[in-house]
């Protein structure tokens, strides 16, 4: 079960910089416009007259990939919270700056000397932020350090976790979400359940016992002594489970009933633990005896390597960073980016390289607090981010990282992403590439589609404070199917469907990775 997040209102304002293209109210930039654009104009004038926006703001800008001529523009230079579209400037920030090859590398390390298979001295986990790494991955690692002659260590198991700061939190992040996999702990250390990469969690399993009333069976993925259950759930008719984490500590307290297998994403407290009591437990597994504690430190430069292990690069890492709207790739990537470019793996390090990358491709009024989104307090202009989305055709790892955006109407869970149930069956549908966003009401949708008369658009839709309403159905798949039905020269003369409710079982307002189970 995943709850709403927290409302705080943010308004602000900024003049849209002088390079855009200006429009006037919510018409096209053009003189003299063609049929088809005037016709554009007045069918997104329409959609965007839903009652709900009534109380609401919501900002749309149109633009030609190719020439930069804006077509439609509302609120164009008006900034807006921008949730998970925030992950358009990190993503491409991030592949910019560390380039599509980078990888991640999680080291073993020695200091001391050895005598036969003892090591006099400490065994070192050192990381630098990989999310990818599973239970497998550290017990390989352990594999390693056994197949190396290693069977006894007589010092510490020192965790080195010094290649990002200690700053696990984003600053403006809602404390009551702390315990779930969206809002997880950053660090250089971590580990993730499985391959959807939710770095600093793990899942927790509830499953119903031998008869009605017996207590429910609990268990994590992976297995782990890091976290403690407190198991207050039985079995019941029908299932209606809690699963969360105390604050500030490692307690997960399931309540309730469950009548079939029931899963929920927790983020552990301290993923730095996490991740060297996974890598501990494999080094027993695998005949290796550690006689000191768990410790944290950094890597001494006399050390010895012992193991080593290296994530996929950054182009196969953006395909589950941006389909499934991975929040703590974001974060982990800015703190990388920090470290690439002024050696210091902060958030302020490396949001700074990443305003820089967006001021230098379109964006002269941009606010990043996080990489992720999660942050009410960033702040985009829709008119900008198709500038952006523009300057960003030019680049040489455009196409990979265009490919990685969700793509509509795709069932396909790693190429539709958080648009696989948006669009299907209309001119959208593996169309559309974009990146979704939503908070609680914040929803955006930015990105490309390419028209009925092969001309590529960008476009980018931003809502802020809608009240009732549901932003994804009835503006933005509205506004992108359009887009795909343009025709410079040709109105469309048929009505604008709009919804302003859901279709039974269509997400109703959370992007899809808010709520994991069930939709990705």
């Amino acid at each position: 079960m995943r709850r709403h997040r927290k409302v705080t209102t943010f308004l602000a304002a900024a003049a849209l910089a002088a390079t855009l293209t200006q429009a006037t109210g919510g018409g096209a930039s053009a003189a003299d416009p063609a049929p088809g654009v005037t016709d554009l104009v007045q069918d997104l004038d329409q959609i965007l007259s839903a009652p709900f926006l009534g109380v609401a703001r919501a900002g749309v800008v149109v633009r030609s990939a190719a020439t930069g001529e804006q077509l439609y523009a509302q609120d164009a230079g008006k900034v807006f919270a921008p949730a998970s579209n925030a992950k358009l400037l990190t993503s491409a920030a991030a592949v910019d700056g560390l380039g599509l090859d980078y990888r991640f590398t999680t080291t073993v390390l020695s200091s001391g000397r050895r005598a036969g298979s003892a090591l006099a001295g400490d065994l070192y986990l050192k990381g630098t932020g990989d999310p990818t790494l599973l239970a497998a991955d550290y017990d390989a690692l352990a594999a390693k350090v056994a197949d190396a002659g290693i069977k006894l260590v007589t010092g510490k198991l020192v965790a080195d976790d010094t290649w990002f700061d200690d700053v696990r939190l984003g600053t403006d992040w809602a404390q009551d979400d702390e315990p779930y996999y969206y809002s997880a702990q950053i660090s250089a250390l971590t580990a993730s359940p499985n391959t959807d990469y939710d770095a600093g969690s793990l899942i927790v399993s509830v499953a119903p016992g031998s008869a009605q009333g017996s207590a429910a069976k609990v268990s994590t993925t992976p297995a782990t002594d890091h976290v403690t259950i407190e198991n207050h759930a039985t079995t019941g008719a029908s299932t209606d489970v809690t699963v969360t984490r105390v604050h500030g500590t490692n307690r997960i307290v399931v309540t309730g009933t469950v009548a079939s297998t029931y899963q929920e994403w927790i983020a552990v407290d301290d993923p730095t633990g996490y991740a060297a009591s996974l890598f501990r437990a494999a080094l027993a597994e695998h005949g290796v005896r550690v006689l000191g504690k768990t410790v944290r430190g950094a890597t001494p430069g006399t050390a010895a390597s012992v193991a080593e292990r290296e994530s996929m690069p950054l182009r196969e890492l953006l395909v589950p960073f941006m389909k499934l709207s991975n929040n703590m790739h974001a974060e982990i990537l800015v703190k990388a980016l920090g470290r690439k470019v002024s050696g210091q793996g902060t958030w302020d390090a490396g949001l700074a390289a990443a305003t820089a990358f967006a001021k230098a491709n379109g964006m002269a009024n941009v606010r990043l607090r996080d990489g992720s989104g999660l942050s009410r307090v960033d702040a985009v202009a829709p008119g900008e981010l198709t500038a952006f989305l523009i300057a960003l055709r030019a680049k040489p790892w455009y196409q990979t990282w265009y490919q990685a955006l969700p793509i509509a109407g795709n069932s396909d869970r790693f190429t539709g992403g958080t648009l696989r149930s948006r669009m299907a069956g209309t001119p959208a549908a593996n169309n559309v590439h974009a990146k979704t966003g939503s908070l609680t009401s914040v929803s955006g949708l930015s990105g490309y589609v390419t028209s009925a008369d092969g001309e590529p658009l960008v476009f980018s839709i931003l809502s802020n404070q809608y009240l009732t309403g549901n932003p994804k159905s009835a503006i933005e798949d509205a506004i992108a199917v359009r887009l795909a039905r343009f025709k410079r020269d040709t109105p469309v003369n048929t009505a604008v469907p709009l919804r302003t409710a859901p279709d039974a079982g269509e997400d109703r307002g959370l992007e899809c990775s808010w709520v994991k189970p069930a939709q990705c």
